[in-house]
């Protein structure tokens, strides 16, 4: 990967490529190859004489979904700049208007999105977030397993309520500090890997389970209420994921435990760290406790009144008094947004529209998922197991731009809740444990130096299998209590 120098005056940053020459020189030979591929396959499928059934704007916007998918899978555009590209394919391939392509970016789910990010950043930013995590592993982790198991928990437990990427970034480097204090040898022990691992699949799974986890979930609602004017409430959402996830880190826990076994008799020298970080926190400022209001006010705001404001205002309410009352400064906060998935979700949500409205995503189902399937449970179980094998290769926001479109038009043609959607969507795409590139919790992890590939392959496999088994039986025999059914016989 390219390494970032920044220069003494802190100005400029200086970019150094440290790969092999082969492998840059490949790239670059590649990428305007793709890049023409793409254009040759839209031209392709635009051009192709109108299949029964799908009317011409619905055969251009197939066109602009497979440009995207291409540019999507390869990245030989990044994936921002290939979600801007949808706001110009879309009136230039006639699906769109522009006057109506554009609006679309004002989806409610980009501003809960972006009220999510911000909050996210204030909790880090007022070292509410350090000082929990420290008061978890100093209350619990008195010997290995213990240990162990509370970093696990915790992570889980902080990526219900921030974003996943946000907690593995934030914990990584006291797990790492533990390691190393520990004096754990690299790629040898095992306890080592046990820790790592379950700081990453803590957080993969914890992320999940609400809407604040990661912007999955808002982006596939977002889809789905343009398509339909449906969405689920956060109470609903989390209520219908929340055992399967119990049930995921228990298998979770299983499996660190079984392929690493603990390898070390005593913790002591990671008690005294730990002791001494939250020490040195000092006592909760008033800009922790303000912060930490906040954040349970609007916890209890989204749960009793998101279906009736709607979880975009609450956010964004909670994100003006923060402000108001000075907790936190613009430009503290303004580095920690991802402004990039942002403008790709505005495209993605355009696009999903597009297709739904243009009548593309019916036809497309129908000679896929709905020519393969015959119920919704059947429709569930192919839709999740490609979500959970796409996310393994790509990003998790790519497959759920992906896939969404696609799986509207099988809910209509298998007379299912369209909401239901969202979840088989976007809560597989998120579980991804066996590759570094499946989520940025399995990289940081891997960055660390002390897993190998070997390490991750095989439990990561076996976490997925059963993830992937876990969540149909959730979706076949529990949604259905919760009034989520998965077709007019469920």
């Amino acid at each position: 990967m390219p390494t970032h120098v920044r220069t003494p005056d802190d100005v400029h940053d200086v970019v150094i490529d440290t790969r092999p020459l082969r492998t840059i020189l490949l790239e670059r030979a590649l990428r305007p190859a793709v890049l023409l591929l793409t254009a040759g396959l839209f031209w392709f499928v635009a051009t192709r004489p109108l299949p029964n059934g799908l009317p011409p704007e619905g055969l251009a916007s197939l066109a602009v979904f497979v440009a995207c998918i291409l540019l999507w899978t390869t990245g030989a555009l990044p994936l921002v700049v290939t979600s801007l590209l949808v706001f110009v394919m879309l009136p230039v391939a006639g699906v769109l208007p522009a006057g109506k392509a554009y609006p679309l970016f004002g989806s409610e789910a980009l501003f809960f999105i972006l009220g999510v990010f911000i909050l996210a950043a204030c909790v880090m930013k007022s070292r509410l977030s350090t000082r929990i995590a420290l008061l978890m592993l100093r209350r619990f982790g008195h010997t290995p397993r213990s240990l162990l198991a509370t970093v696990f928990l915790l992570n889980a437990t902080m990526s219900f309520f921030m974003s996943e990427h946000a907690v593995a970034a934030m914990n990584f480097p006291i797990v790492l500090e533990i390691v190393r204090v520990l004096r754990l040898r690299p790629r040898e022990s095992t306890y080592a890997r046990a820790l790592l691992l379950a700081m990453a699949w803590g957080t993969t799974l914890g992320g999940v389970a609400t809407l604040l986890g990661g912007a999955r979930a808002p982006l596939a609602l977002g889809i789905v209420a343009e398509a339909t004017g449906r969405t689920f409430t956060f109470t609903e959402w989390a209520v219908a994921n929340l055992p399967i996830v119990a049930v995921l880190l228990a298998l979770g826990w299983l499996v660190i435990t079984w392929f690493f076994p603990i390898d070390v008799r005593s913790i002591r020298a990671a008690d005294d760290l730990i002791a001494e970080r939250t020490l040195a926190l000092g006592r909760m400022s008033l800009r922790e406790k303000g912060v930490a209001a906040v954040m349970g006010v609007t916890l209890v705001a989204w749960i009793a009144g998101g279906e009736q404001f709607g979880l975009a205002t609450v956010a964004l309410a909670a994100v003006g008094v923060v402000f108001t009352f000075g907790l936190v400064r613009w430009q503290d906060v303004e580095p920690h947004i991802s402004w990039g998935v942002l403008l790709m979700y505005g495209g993605a949500i355009a696009l999903g529209t597009a297709m739904n409205g243009s009548g593309a995503a019916r036809w497309l189902s129908q000679h896929t998922v709905s020519a393969w399937a015959q119920s919704g449970p059947a429709a569930v179980a192919i839709i999740s197991a490609l979500s959970i094998g796409l996310t393994e290769a790509m990003s998790n926001s790519a497959v759920v731009a992906m896939l969404m479109p696609m799986t509207l038009g099988v809910a209509e043609d298998l007379a299912m809740d369209p909401r239901v959607m969202a979840l088989v969507v976007a809560v597989p795409a998120g579980l991804s444990f066996m590759l570094p590139i499946g989520t940025p919790a399995n990289a940081i992890a891997y960055s660390s130096g002390y897993l190998t590939m070997r390490d991750m392959l095989l439990p990561g496999f076996i976490l997925n299998v059963s993830s992937w088994v876990v969540f149909n039986l959730g979706a076949r025999w529990y949604w259905p209590l919760l009034g989520i059914g998965l077709g007019p016989d469920s």
